[in-house]
Order: C-alpha cells, then structure tokens, then sequence
C-alpha cells in the first residue's frame, strides 16, 4: 500500500461487518457505497457520543483500503494533537473521514485548513466524511463558505441503539474475536455493567484475555468471577 502522508493507527475490529447498525442502516449503507464508488463526494455523520461514529468513519477508511483506494482517518478530538497544517497532506487521497470535526469549530486556522481540503477533494471528484456531535448549522463554524460546503452533502443522523441492539452488538464484536456470547451471558453483562458502548466493548476486550489465558468458554460463572475481580 503507498506510505500515506498522514498515519493514523485503525481499530483492528472496524469493520462495516462487527457494526450493528439498528436503526442506522441508511447511513451505514451510505458509508459503505461511498468507500467504494463516487456516487456521493460529501457525507456528513451526526450523533451523541458513542452512537458509533468513530467506529464507521474507520469502518469507511478500511473498506476504501481493501478497495484499492487511498484512503486516511483524521480524529480531530482532544486527544489526536494534530495541528491544522496536518490536512494538507491528505487533500491527495481518494477518502479522507473528518472525526470529532465540530471541535475545532470557531477556530480560524482549522476551519481554512477543512475548507481548503473541500475544495482540493471536490475538484478531484474525491469523497469527504466528516463526523460530529451535531448537524453542520449547529456545529457553530465562523467561516460562511465552510457551512456552506458542509451543508451540501448527504447528511445523517446517527441514532442511539436500543437496549436489544446492543446486546447484538456485543456479540458481533465477542464473534468478530472468536468467542461464542450466548444470550445468557451476554444479559448478565448487561444487567451488571455500565451500559456505554466503551465500557462494554472493553468488557468483552478483557474476557477475550481472560478466556484464552484459561482455556475457558464464556458463561455466567466464569463471567461473574472476571467481573467481581
């Protein structure tokens, strides 16, 4: 694959596959057809924290690799310490997705950086995925001509999953790193923990550890004993 001028580590399970979609299949598909066609040149990705965005936006990056595409994730959130100058070496690529965008809002430097990306993506016929906690109007960008540009794409919500969603959520991922998750299991963990995606997410990361370093299956007893520790 060519070096790309801005390299930044993918989460190994995402995947468009390990991503319960719920009530979010309009996105999810529109996401997946643009990391393979140029159908649509802009997308815009909204929702509360931990809807999964992250996860599809990274999700879009890996599928326009495994395309044959030049594709990079940008995270624009507290911890990516990334400076405005970071973008213009990515305006080349044939995917670029914009993480956590609307936290640079307001700031003069960040804001002519995403425009002048637009603009060097749009005029070659490249696509452009920018996620965010709201829409592009409520996103609370100074520069007139980036709202505008923001606007013009294809927008959508992200919406939370229900209870029942998450609980196929889990065992996508528990299945996605070779443990079986039966309901059973899968209903303790969630009457017991906290019930954001990251906490049960990294949950199922440690009983991963915890069930190979035994040579165990998964079930409540051995689940309660990880979880009491």
């Amino acid at each position: 694959m060519e070096q790309l001028p801005l390299e930044v580590g993918l989460a190994d399970y995402a995947l468009f596959e390990t991503f319960c979609n719920g009530p979010n299949d309009a996105p999810v598909h529109a996401l997946a057809n643009l990391a393979r066609t140029d159908a649509v040149s802009v997308l815009w990705l909204w929702g509360e924290p931990q809807a999964g965005k992250t996860h599809l936006l990274q999700a879009c990056v890996n599928a326009a690799h495994s395309g044959g595409f030049r594709a990079a994730f940008l995270p624009l959130g507290d911890d990516a310490d990334l400076i405005p100058e970071a973008v213009s070496g990515v305006g080349n690529l044939d995917v670029v997705c914009v993480d956590d965008v609307d936290r640079v809002a307001g700031e003069p430097q960040w804001e002519r950086a995403l425009f002048l990306l637009y603009e060097s993506m749009r005029q070659r016929g490249a696509r452009l995925v920018l996620a965010a906690q709201q829409a592009p109007l409520h996103c609370g960008f100074a520069l007139p001509d980036l709202v505008s540009r923001f606007t013009s794409g294809a927008t959508f919500r992200l919406h939370p999953l229900s209870d029942k969603d998450k609980l196929k959520a889990m065992q996508l991922r528990a299945n996605w790193r070779g443990m079986n998750l039966p309901d059973d299991v899968a209903r303790y963990l969630f009457a017991r923990v906290d019930r954001s995606n990251s906490e049960l997410f990294a949950l199922l990361d440690r009983l991963d550890h915890e069930a190979l370093a035994a040579q165990r299956k998964l079930t409540v007893p051995f689940v309660k004993s990880v979880i009491d520790r």
